[in-house]
């Protein structure tokens, strides 16, 4: 399918285009581009990803969009994750501005490694090692059941029990660190049957140890929780300053390491959480690829 792109604001505005490109998923290409593109945060960026360019026919419609972007401003950016050297020649001859974050990585290990880099495209997002991918496959599954507190079965497996008042990133933070890196984690909704209490809820008191909380500011919770119940106690930024008042206080008393999610990004929560918890030292540790 022919990607389609709009790039029709006014040159005096536009922000500055970016592709991503890649001859798999472009997932690679999206977290490095994008890990560099927060480093200028006062830049305006019009993103595209464009997965699956591994043919002349899929190169050429990149190149279309290259040129309609350049001649409606300035050149585009593209962060690239192409194996193919005759597709990576076409991207540089455009009139664009490529960023390769392969190529000279690849050249560098096959120096290193007295070995020549395979050129199927898309390897690097295979299966691997399928210990690991049957290692990620059943955190998933412990996560999704052990999601919001519905199941106890077997948490004294568990990794990280994330504790939360509702809506504070809980799913999002367990789902991350069961996928990339294969941990088993659990997560619990702290509530108003769990007060008042001097110590945490029955359900996840025997695991104190593997316990770590998350907090916002009562301002953030009320919008968000507004979008899933507008006008209504559950979000009313009285019952949100409560809740998390609450919560903080119970860290304090039973003390569990916490952090805010407010201003940090689930990936920035996830090194925490590794790092506070010692999970660094563990085999597991290492992110899947």
């Amino acid at each position: 399918m022919t990607p389609s792109f709009d790039l029709t604001a006014a040159p005096s505005v536009a922000p500055r285009a970016v592709f991503f490109v890649s001859d798999s998923t472009g997932i690679t290409a999206e977290t490095l581009g994008n890990a560099l593109l927060a480093n200028f945060p006062g830049a305006r960026f019009e993103r595209h990803t464009v997965p699956f360019v591994d043919s002349a026919t899929a190169i050429e419609s990149v190149e279309r969009a290259v040129l309609r972007s350049a001649a409606a401003g300035e050149a585009p950016i593209v962060f690239a994750t192409l194996k193919d050297a005759g597709i990576r020649a076409r991207l540089a001859a455009s009139a664009t501005v490529v960023i390769d974050l392969l190529a000279g990585h690849l050249t560098e290990l096959e120096t290193a490694l007295g070995a020549t880099a395979e050129t199927r495209a898309g390897q690097y997002h295979g299966l691997g090692d399928l210990e690991q991918y049957f290692r990620r496959m059943r955190a998933v599954e412990f996560a999704i059941e052990h999601d919001d507190g519905q199941s106890e079965r077997d948490l004294a497996s568990a990794d990280v029990i994330i504790v939360a008042p509702s809506r504070c990133g809980k799913t999002p933070t367990t789902m991350y660190l069961a996928l990339h890196y294969g941990l088993l984690v659990a997560n619990y909704p702290l509530t108003d049957d769990d007060f008042p209490t001097d110590g945490l809820p029955r359900i996840v008191a025997p695991h104190a140890d593997r316990c770590f909380g998350l907090t916002t500011t009562a301002l953030r919770l009320s919008r968000v929780r507004h979008e899933r119940r507008p006008n209504s106690t559950y979000s009313s930024l009285a019952q949100c300053t409560l809740e998390i008042r609450r919560a903080e206080d119970l860290y304090r008393r039973t003390h569990i390491p916490f952090l805010s999610s407010a201003t940090r990004s689930v990936e920035e929560m996830s090194a925490v959480i590794l790092q506070s918890m010692n999970l660094r030292d563990r085999p597991h540790e290492r992110p899947l690829t």
